[in-house]
């Protein structure tokens, strides 16, 4: 199927999506007439920033048809758009839904609907089938964009109804979205992953690899910039495979110096990024960016080349090491993060080790460690020789309090230089402060009000606190 019939089914799709809403648009009215109050909905996401950007949809939906937003989940429409990459993410979900299931019992007519990637899973859909019969509503990542269709049967129907694809080729965007902040969006450039590491449930329950147009993209960032954007966080599992399967001669690194030229642009950002596919191209559109932030997510996961190919990442530990040196030559001043799993099936002393060499030669900004979670339905869920609980936990102690020494040194350097700061709320504790961040991701709180926010200032740090910064503004 060419690009050029995949552009027109989305298309038809769009105008359909649209007759829903305003046809929601006249049941919402008559429902709030008849309660003589305004309808509200509760969004509440778990996960990525992939999730992030569907709840911004959802809420645009909302919102167009009639809903107002509500304080808490006291609401009349209540949805939970969830996140399955750890299998605790599956038992809060669970938890929340009994005071969900209380609350409905004191107004029956509450809607309750459930979204996202715990919904891909059939023994998750079993479980609400069987145990959770009060949910209304129940659909996955692949079809969200038929929100507004699964709404109105939801409005329409007393029984449960449960709309779950296995996987789509559809990329269907142009439908309403509500941003949480006015000056920075996401925009979601992919969807799916193809690289199937053996502890990831994401490629199950996201799909197949399929990359949005680039003058979709593009549109899509210039019109945002229009509208006062002056940061876009570009959006996939890999970014740095984007392009793949498009009739066009597209890659990632073209698309970002696309993006870079944009007119208005300030700032971008882009996550997540594999290692096995970050381009000599890539690194050097990076370096030659005036928009581009200096700082890069690369997820590590491990030090060791035996755990690396037992998690199917395709790449060594030299291979990393290697690519940093590639980076840093090309962009001195760049901040690196990580990710690093801990406790994977079979990981020695000796592995763990290797794992703790990489942090100490690297010397990562920042990592989010992770105590490796046994997920049900991936390769690593099976393997032999997993690891003791006492053992994780002492490795990862000592892991973490690694990664935050070598961050706190690297934080500290950055004392008394004055960097850009996008400013993005008041503080939430000091009123007399308001908070942003510098290119570089790290957040700073320094004296200021609200009429500053969305402003890219120039701040002096003249305190580090460990993982932020107080600073004052310069000039």
């Amino acid at each position: 199927m060419s690009d050029l019939t995949d552009i027109r089914q989305d298309i038809e799709e769009t105008n359909v999506q649209y007759e829903y809403i305003n046809k929601l648009k006249e049941l919402v009215r008559e429902k709030s007439n008849k309660l003589n109050r305004e309808l509200t909905y509760n969004v509440t996401t778990f996960g990525c920033q992939m999730n992030a950007r569907d709840s911004e949809k959802l809420v645009g939906i909302l919102e167009e048809v009639g809903y107002v937003p509500a304080d808490d989940e006291k609401a009349d429409f209540v949805i939970y758009n969830t996140c399955t990459v750890r299998e605790n993410a599956n038992n809060k979900v669970y938890g929340r839904l009994g005071y969900l299931h209380s609350l409905k019992k004191k107004n029956p007519e509450m809607i309750i609907a459930l979204c996202g990637c715990m919904m891909q899973e059939e023994v998750v859909i079993n479980k609400l089938k069987e145990s959770y019969k009060f949910v209304n509503l129940i659909f996955g990542t692949h079809n969200i964009f038929k929100f507004p269709e699964l709404l109105y049967n939801t409005f329409q129907s007393e029984d449960m109804i449960i709309d779950i694809w296995e996987d789509t080729k559809r990329i269907v965007e142009k439908l309403p979205v509500s941003r949480k902040y006015s000056f920075k969006s996401g925009v979601n450039i992919m969807f799916g992953c193809n690289n199937f590491c053996s502890y990831c449930i994401v490629p199950y329950v996201r799909g197949r690899e399929r990359s949005r147009l680039p003058e979709e993209i593009i549109d899509e960032i210039k019109s945002l910039v229009d509208d006062g954007v002056k940061e876009v966080m570009l959006l996939g599992q890999n970014v740095n495979s984007y392009g793949k399967g498009l009739d066009e001669d597209i890659n990632f690194a073209k698309l970002l110096k696309k993006v870079d030229e944009i007119e208005g642009l300030e700032r971008i950002r882009f996550m997540t990024s594999h290692p096995k596919d970050l381009s000599d191209e890539l690194i050097e559109v990076m370096a030659s960016s005036k928009n581009v932030c200096k700082h890069l997510h690369l997820p590590l996961q491990s030090g060791s080349s035996d755990i690396l190919t037992k998690m199917n990442r395709h790449y060594t530990k030299d291979d990393y090491l290697r690519l940093v040196d590639k980076i840093r030559d090309k962009i001195p001043d760049i901040a690196l993060t990580t990710d690093i799993i801990v406790g994977f099936p079979g990981e020695t002393e000796e592995d763990f080790l290797e794992t703790m060499d990489v942090v100490r030669q690297v010397e990562f900004d920042s990592a989010f460690t992770f105590i490796y979670s046994k997920r049900t339905g991936t390769p690593a869920a099976a393997m032999d020789n997993q690891v003791p609980e006492d053992i994780v936990k002492d490795r990862f102690d000592r892991l973490l309090e690694e990664v935050q020494s070598i961050s706190r040194k690297k934080a500290n350097a950055y004392t008394g230089s004055v960097q850009s700061v996008l400013v993005e709320n008041v503080n939430a504790q000091d009123n007399t402060l308001v908070s942003g961040r510098m290119s570089n991701n790290s957040i700073v709180h320094f004296p200021g009000n609200k009429s500053l926010i969305g402003s890219i200032v120039n701040v002096r740090l003249t305190e580090c606190k460990g993982f932020y910064y107080i600073g004052e503004l310069d000039g």
